[in-house]
């Protein structure tokens, strides 16, 4: 378990110690957006394989076995993490690594749901696995994973207003961290045409495999019938 807690106190060290930190704008200056990316990208791998299999190695010391109600009810809201996620890329996010229009365009689709809308699918997925899975290691691993994706947030946002605050400032006058709330507070609406059918459509298809596939891949349901 000591292991396991190293391992997630690294990934969330490496991804908000270092990703949308002053830290990471001066070592983007001394080598450049390329050389960072791709430095980042094999930490966040080795500090991923390092978790799964630290988590893999813990014991397991269960705290509460959710129902099977309660697993059909973690089973329906990976749906909208699923809408969320293949929303997030399939178009243009001001937010997401490597955009690049900077938010220069109008908010569109998802974005006007919330900025944030693939650290949101990340959130609600280990989330819901948290709550499905009852046991310490568990609530270890995946905690790591809300933590750095609820904490990316405002992490992201403070970085891309330090890059360029007059379209930030555009950005967030029309959209929200927490989804729908520009949209209830009149900075923004709702526009189901943006989304069209087919990404909605990817989405379910996508959510009924793993649903489908979860026993084989990761060797329990989902839930149980």
């Amino acid at each position: 378990m000591p292991l396991l807690i190293i391992a997630a106190l690294v990934w969330v060290a490496i991804h908000l110690g270092l990703a949308g930190t002053r830290l990471r704008d001066a070592v983007v200056q001394r080598i450049g957006e390329g050389p960072f990316r791709g430095v980042f990208s094999l930490l966040s791998i080795a500090a991923l394989v390092f978790l799964v299999w630290a988590w893999h190695a813990a014991p397991s010391t269960l705290l509460w076995v959710a129902p099977n109600w309660l697993r059909w009810l973690l089973v329906l809201a990976m749906l909208p993490a699923f809408v969320l996620f293949v929303a997030s890329v399939s178009g243009p996010n001001p937010t997401m690594i490597g955009s690049s229009d900077g938010g220069a365009q109008s908010p569109r689709g998802v974005i006007r749901v919330t900025r944030h809308p693939m650290l949101w699918s990340f959130a609600i997925w280990a989330a819901v696995h948290i709550i499905g899975n009852g046991d310490i290691a568990a609530i270890i691993f995946f905690g790591a994973f809300l933590v750095t994706a609820l904490a990316g947030m405002p992490s992201i946002d403070a970085k891309l207003a330090r890059r360029d605050r007059e379209t930030w400032q555009a950005v967030s006058g029309a959209t929200s961290i927490v989804p729908f709330v520009a949209i209830a507070q009149g900075r923004n609406r709702f526009v189901a045409g943006e989304l069209g059918w087919l990404m909605p459509a990817i989405a379910v298809v996508a959510w009924i495999v793993m649903l489908l596939v979860h026993p084989w891949l990761f060797g329990v349901a989902a839930a149980v019938p």
